[in-house]
C-alpha cells in the first residue's frame, strides 16, 4: 500500500486507489492511513467524525465506512497487478479488526509523511554537522514531497487537524533549514525571489525576515534588507505589541555597521556570517 497525505488524499493498493467519495469514509481512511500500521481505537475515530457529540449509532456507522473501505481494497486486490500482487492478501487483512480498533496495514508500502519525516531528520542532522551540501538536497527532496497542505480534500476533526497543524510547523522548520543552509553555500541571489514570497506569506516570522535581509545584504541590496527590518518592526509593535526580538535588532545592528565601516564594501562582515 501506498499512502500520500500531504496534499490531496491519495492511498493507493496494488496500484489501485481505494479512497472514498463520501466524505466520512475519506476522513477515516485518512486517520487510518496517517496512523498506518498502528491501532487507531474506536473511541479515536468516533471522536474524529463526530466531536463531542457523535450520535447514538456512531458504532454502528463507523463500522458500515470500515466495510465501505474494506469493499473498495477487495476490489483493488483483485485488480491485475505485478509479482506479489493480487491473491496475496484479503481486504482484512489490510484493514485489519483488532480488539479496541482497526489498523491499516501497509505491508511494507510508502507513505509520504514517513519518508518526509525521514529526510527531514537527515537533513537536520547534515546541517548540525555543518554538511550544508547534503542539508540543502536532501532537506528539498523532503520538501518536494507536499504537494499542497495535508488532507487537502479531506473534512477534519481534532485528530487530523491538530495532525495538520504540526505536519506544517515541521515542513516550515525544514524550510527554514533549508535556506540557511543555501545561504552557508552562498546561494543567496537564488534565494531573493523564493524569500520575497515566504515573508509575503509568513508576515511575522522573524527567521525569515532575517534570512531575507541577509540575503538582500549578500547581494548588495543593504536599503532593502534595512526596510525588510523597518516593515516586519512596524507589524510587530502595530499588531502584537512587540519589538523584533533581539537576535533580529543585532543583525539590523550588524549590516548598519558593515555598510558604515566599509561603504559599498562587498557584505562579508564577520557578524553576518550566520543567521542569528
Amino acid at each position: 500500500m501506498d499512502i500520500g497525505l500531504l496534499g490531496a488524499l491519495d492511498v493507493t493498493e496494488n496500484g489501485v486507489s481505494i479512497a472514498p467519495t463520501a466524505p466520512k469514509p475519506r476522513q477515516v481512511l485518512a486517520l487510518l492511513a496517517l496512523r498506518a500500521d498502528q491501532v487507531v481505537p474506536v473511541a479515536t475515530l468516533v471522536e474524529e467524525l463526530w466531536a463531542g457529540t457523535p450520535p447514538r449509532s456512531a458504532r454502528t456507522t463507523l463500522q458500515t465506512y470500515v466495510l465501505q473501505l474494506r469493499e473498495l481494497i477487495a476490489t483493488a486486490l483483485h485488480r491485475p497487478a505485478g509479482p506479489g500482487g493480487p491473491g496475496t492478501r484479503s481486504a482484512k487483512d489490510v484493514l485489519v479488526t483488532l480488539p479496541g480498533g482497526y489498523l491499516l496495514a501497509t505491508g511494507g508500502g510508502r507513505s509520504d509523511i514517513r519518508e518526509f519525516e525521514r529526510l527531514r531528520e537527515l537533513g537536520c542532522r547534515a546541517m548540525d554537522e555543518e554538511n550544508h551540501a547534503d542539508a540543502s538536497r536532501t532537506l528539498r527532496q523532503a520538501l518536494d514531497l507536499w504537494s499542497g497542505p495535508p488532507f487537502a480534500d479531506v473534512s477534519t476533526g481534532a485528530h487530523l487537524a491538530m495532525e495538520a497543524r504540526r505536519l506544517e510547523e515541521s515542513r516550515l522548520c525544514a524550510l527554514d533549514r533549508r535556506i540557511e543552509a543555501d545561504l552557508r553555500l552562498g546561494r543567496h541571489r537564488e534565494l531573493l525571489a523564493e524569500l520575497t514570497v515566504l515573508t509575503s506569506r509568513y508576515r511575522s516570522h522573524e527567521n525569515l525576515h532575517a534570512q531575507f535581509m541577509l540575503a538582500l545584504y549578500r547581494s548588495g541590496r543593504r536599503g532593502e534588507a534595512l526596510e525588510v527590518y523597518r516593515q516586519l518592526r512596524t507589524l510587530l509593535v502595530r499588531e502584537l505589541g512587540l519589538e523584533p526580538s533581539a537576535r533580529l535588532r543585532r543583525l539590523q545592528r550588524s549590516i548598519l555597521e558593515a555598510a558604515a565601516d566599509a561603504p559599498g564594501a562587498p557584505p562579508h562582515h564577520d557578524d553576518l556570517a550566520r543567521v542569528p
